[in-house]
Formats: structure tokens, C-alpha cells, sequence
């Protein structure tokens, strides 16, 4: 048995949804700006799967992940279908010249550990990951794009 713990964040991007939807549709990019992701692997033999691996403080994780659904510049959702599991969104919201990002993301901790840890310390820790990983992704989008306006 395990407990779920859920964590929502978004950034505003100064970027157009298009150039923000090819940076997040591309997968395998996410290291870039995600603090704990350490690799990701889309399954060549099935795009709609991916081979995750999220390093921290000595701890290893590993997890597959399905793409259970993707409506283009709008919502890239998926749920693991074996190792870690954990389940999310990542939402698009056009704005233009700009575009906001809203990231949700839900995983399981074993009840034995939610059991001797604080809940509500791993929730601190894990959302300011996850603003400071929105952070670096806007920022990232911003260098991709005056990177190709040169």
C-alpha cells in the first residue's frame, strides 16, 4: 500500500506556444531543465514509451512511462506502467507572445516511508524542485529562442 502525493507548478513564458510545445513534446530534452531527471529513453520501437531515470541525493530511480494522451499544444499526459510509480500533466496555455506551462505531477510514496518521513517536508522540497525545474525550463526556452533568432 502506498500514499499519493501530488504536486501542481507553472511558469509564464515569454516564448510562443509552438516553440514551447517542441521543447516539452521532446522528451528525451527534459535533463535540460529538470534538476532530478537524469535520463530519458523513448522506446524506439514505440514512441508512446519512455525509459525514465531520476537521480538525487544518492538515491536512484527508474520507472516506464506511457503517453496516455497528447492533444498538441494543449496537454502531454502520462502515467508509469512499471518501476516508480507516478502519473501527471503537462498543460499549454497560448498566450500569444507568451505561453504558460502548468505541470502537475503525482507519485507514490511506500507507506513505510510516509510512515517515518514528513509529508508535508517531502511536499516543500518537491515542489520548490519542481518551480525551480519551471524556472530553468523558461529561461532554457528563452535561450532557444534567441539562439535561433540570431
Amino acid at each position: 500500500m502506498s500514499d499519493w502525493l501530488e504536486y501542481t507548478v507553472q511558469v509564464e513564458v515569454e516564448t510562443p506556444i509552438d516553440l514551447v510545445w517542441s521543447l516539452w513534446s521532446d522528451l528525451e530534452q527534459m535533463p535540460r531543465w529538470m534538476k532530478w531527471i537524469d535520463s530519458v529513453k523513448i522506446q524506439p520501437d514505440n514512441p508512446d514509451i519512455s525509459r525514465w531515470k531520476l537521480a538525487t541525493g544518492g538515491l536512484e530511480f527508474s520507472w516506464q512511462s506511457r503517453i496516455t494522451k497528447m492533444v498538441t499544444h494543449q496537454i502531454i499526459q502520462w502515467e508509469s506502467v512499471d518501476g516508480l510509480p507516478n502519473r501527471g500533466a503537462i498543460r499549454f496555455y497560448d498566450r500569444g507572445s507568451s505561453s504558460i506551462v502548468k505541470l502537475t505531477v503525482g507519485f507514490a510514496i511506500p507507506s513505510i516511508l510516509s510512515k517515518i518521513m514528513d509529508n508535508s517536508f517531502v511536499g516543500r522540497v518537491v515542489e520548490s524542485t519542481l518551480q525551480a525545474d519551471m524556472n530553468r525550463f523558461r529561461d532554457y526556452a528563452l535561450n532557444v529562442e534567441q539562439a535561433a533568432g540570431k
